[in-house]
């Protein structure tokens, strides 16, 4: 038995979504256990609403690593989780080191003298993390023959396959959550949003091409007198979360015409259009290939800051369309939102916000 002082690190760190955990997973933390005496588990996708693609909580997922390890090895085994930031690598990877950092030095050690390493397999592109913490020494893990979470998801909300992921294909403290969690409203909600996506899938794919279809949205950032403009989406996907005002180009329409048509439709924005088309502080694309689930769709990203009068209020606003509420958020509450948030909404307006500033 290998014993804490023949570990050649003192810590190793084991990232991923654990969407659920499977064998692999358990392998790699079971390689960073013999690998060093202390290990931290980074949990990705933390802060996010419920959906097909992560549909477990950090807690959730942290009960299943706990459920995969021996007792003895629970207590040198430390989660953390970190949200996404899918247009700011830079800002990702400073969140896990300053994660880690903090872990290594509530231990009172000194985190940029403490060896530490970065246990993972490199599978294949979407591993590129992997080589982004130089400071961190890179040990390699070869596969492990297991079921991969996106099958599970992909069998385990479809409720006519959901028998064909069979207990023995996952550790055993995933299956029996899985087992629990398909008797919750959750479960049946997020089994109504796959179908739903299948179903878009189908009805709006090329016949007949090997491309799929590319969508073109748009999405407005309204902000008046430290307020933004916030609509809860009515339907599926995403249904009762939070989002920006926006939708889909129409064919004969321009990007700032068709944010600013979605906009005045789903809130009945009480502000003419001539006024909104001056109000427009910035723009820019967001294109990150799994930010929607609905299929490769890139937004275009519209900043309006309005003028305010101090005698009249905040700009009326009613939801319509397909927005259930429409309702002006003060900032400062938004930044603690980006659980309630749909797809990349919180990021998209973060990228205008940064550049408030003050005034």
């Amino acid at each position: 038995m290998q014993t804490a002082t023949h570990r050649k690190f003192a810590y190793a760190v084991v990232i991923g979504r654990f969407q659920p955990v499977h064998f692999g997973h358990q392998r790699l933390i079971e390689e960073a256990l013999r690998a060093a005496q202390r290990v931290v588990v980074v949990v990705g996708s933390d802060r996010q609403p419920r959906s097909v693609r992560n549909p477990f909580t950090l807690d959730e997922r942290e009960r299943m690593v706990r459920a995969s390890l021996r007792g003895s090895e629970q207590m040198r085994v430390s989660v953390v989780g970190v949200s996404d930031s899918p247009y700011n690598d830079q800002l990702w990877i400073a969140s896990i080191q300053s994660a880690v950092d903090r872990l290594v030095a509530q231990d009172g050690a000194d985190p940029s003298n403490t060896r530490i390493a970065l246990v993972g397999h490199l599978k294949d592109a979407s591993s590129y993390y992997l080589r982004l913490f130089p400071k961190w020494e890179f040990v390699a893990h070869e596969a492990v023959e297991s079921i991969h979470a996106t099958d599970v998801r992909q069998l385990y909300f479809d409720p006519e396959r959901r028998g064909q992921v069979p207990p023995e294909a996952l550790p055993d403290g995933t299956a029996e959550f899985l087992r629990r969690f398909a008797g919750t409203a959750d479960y049946a909600s997020l089994c109504e949003e796959r179908a739903f996506l299948v179903d878009y899938r189908e009805k709006y794919r090329y016949a007949g091409s090997a491309f799929p279809p590319i969508f073109t949205t748009v999405d407005a950032v309204v902000v008046e007198a430290g307020h933004i403009l916030l609509v809860q989406r009515k339907f599926h996907p995403g249904r009762g979360t939070w989002a920006l005002p926006g939708g889909f180009v129409g064919q004969q329409e321009r990007l700032l015409d068709a944010a600013i048509r979605e906009l005045k439709e789903e809130t009945r924005l009480k502000v003419p259009v001539p006024v909104l088309q001056g109000s427009v502080k910035g723009s820019h694309v967001f294109d990150a290939p799994e930010r929607s689930q609905r299929g490769r769709t890139i937004t275009h990203g519209f900043f309006f800051e309005l003028a305010h009068n101090q005698w009249t209020g905040l700009s009326e606003v009613r939801a319509n369309d397909d927005a259930a509420q429409a309702r002006w958020v003060p900032i400062s509450d938004f930044l603690g939102m980006q659980a309630q948030m749909y797809e990349d909404h919180f990021f998209i307006a973060n990228h205008f916000l940064g550049g408030l500033g003050p005034r």
